[in-house]
């Protein structure tokens, strides 16, 4: 016979530890699951860019929230920010190493979305998602 208190119920959070993948995607997701970071480092992959150009390559995103979104991937280490002296005063932002390394698996989204998102509502992409064999 089993003693009752020394079972654990798999549906009480308070019995089992999270695993060391779901704190890695939690903390993953902190930082690239809002909104823009992802576009901004994939604005980035394309090269080194001023502010200007960065919001550009990222149509729809505002001044401040491009200002806020390139402070938090500078602060995670996942850009650089530099700033050339002179008038005017520029500043011209690039991947880091780490920021590299993250465009490898941003890439996987992009194709995911590519095969299975509709470019239009209503309309889409392929014959499996039509209801067509």
């Amino acid at each position: 016979m089993t003693n009752p208190s020394a079972q654990t119920d798999p549906q009480d959070p308070q019995d089992s530890e999270p695993s060391p993948t779901i704190h890695a995607l939690t903390r993953a997701f902190a930082l690239l699951g809002k909104r823009w970071n992802g576009l901004v480092l994939a604005a980035l992959a394309q090269g080194p860019a001023g502010f200007g150009e960065v919001r550009e390559r990222v149509p729809g995103i505002s001044d401040r929230m491009l200002a806020d979104r390139l402070h938090e991937l500078a602060v995670a280490g996942l850009l650089t920010r530099t700033v050339h002296h002179g008038p005017p005063l520029r500043s011209q932002y690039a991947l880091t190493p780490h920021g590299n390394a993250f465009l490898i698996p941003l890439a996987a989204p992009a194709v995911w979305a590519e095969e299975h998102r509709p470019r239009h509502p209503g309309r889409p992409r392929h014959k499996s998602l039509a209801g067509q064999p």
